[in-house]
């Protein structure tokens, strides 16, 4: 593989990471007058928005909230070593962006709907969203296998906009119509097992599903601009697995 097409498939493989999680460890900096400016470390909710900027909902009370309102540097790192007898042969990326409240509807929906039990304290008055604009990425896949990232590597162009304003649109049409289709792409597609499953989100590269505290990410073969595109990606998606 050429350097190019090494590249290629690094990116690929941080934006399936990313997109696939739930939860990332979150790294700050406290404020000086508390700690001296120690770095510190916690575990974070999130959701990742098109553009692959993480969305967190983080309490005003918590270290980690009064640390990015002191400084928005922060560093997120997901994980995707779970299972693996070995997990440092396993790929694990670190993102770092600047962190800024966002109280976006958009972003709040997306959020709560990959995690709807949020729903019960995202209201309260000492919650807010918060949303990470990516600068760059440091991705381990294994050994050998490690690279920084630029933010315009991993996002080469915006967002199809059609598809993100349609997206609330194709996930409760998905939800409320088509249940079977999605238990069919998670039990034949991914293995997962169960019924119920359910879709949070979709994005030109995939969809998410969620099943009690379960998520899983199912890829797309190519990627899709809008929704006439998604709509035949779906059907395409049902067809395989019925045949499968």
């Amino acid at each position: 593989m050429t350097a190019s097409g090494t590249n290629e498939s690094m990116v690929r493989e941080v934006r399936a990471l990313v997109r696939g999680a739930d939860r990332a460890s979150l790294a700050s900096a406290l404020p000086a007058e508390s700690a001296a400016a120690w770095p510190y470390a916690s575990l974070v909710l999130m959701a990742v928005d098109h553009d692959l900027s993480p969305i967190l909902l983080v309490s005003r009370l918590a270290e980690h909230t009064r640390a990015m309102a002191s400084d928005g540097r922060v560093s997120l790192l997901v994980d995707g070593t779970a299972g693996l007898a070995q997990p440092l042969t396993g790929p694990r990326v670190t993102l770092l962006g600047r962190a800024a409240p966002d109280p976006t509807p958009r972003l709040r929906a997306r959020f709560l709907a990959r995690h709807p039990d949020a729903a019960l304290y995202a209201d309260f008055g000492d919650f807010a969203f918060w949303r990470v604009n990516l600068e760059r990425a440091h991705l381990v896949g294994g050994f050998g296998r490690i690279r920084w990232l630029a933010a315009d590597e991993l996002v080469p162009a915006p967002p199809p906009p059609a598809l993100v304003e349609a997206e609330a649109d194709i996930v409760g049409h998905m939800n409320e119509d088509h249940a079977a289709a999605l238990d069919l792409y998670a039990g034949r597609l991914l293995g997962r097992p169960g019924t119920g499953w359910r879709m949070t989100g979709i994005d030109s590269e995939g969809l998410d599903l969620r099943r009690e505290g379960t998520v899983a990410r199912l890829a797309f073969d190519q990627p899709v601009e809008d929704p006439d595109q998604a709509r035949k990606a779906l059907i395409s998606l049902v067809a395989r697995a019925r045949a499968g």
